[in-house]
């Protein structure tokens, strides 16, 4: 199934996370900064069913890879 407006909430959905505003902000700031260096997938927080779907979106440059940035961006913000 499609999703029509990707955006961090229905990233959070495909990941099995809760995808509301405040715990999507709430998510990134427990687990931020990462450390520079650290791929988004390869961060110690994700299952494995998170890291492959992270993993396979970036590297397939597929419709999700800008949310994934911009997840990425978020998560190694200091």
């Amino acid at each position: 199934m499609e999703l029509p407006n990707k955006d961090l909430g229905t990233l959070f959905d495909q990941l099995g996370l809760a995808s509301d505003p405040a715990s999507i902000d709430a998510f990134i700031a427990t687990h931020s900064p990462l450390p520079e260096g650290v791929r988004l997938a390869d961060a110690p927080f994700w299952n494995e069913s998170q890291r492959a779907l992270l993993r396979d979106e970036w590297i397939e440059d597929a419709e999700w890879a800008p949310i994934v940035d911009e997840l990425n961006v978020r998560l190694h913000e200091r």
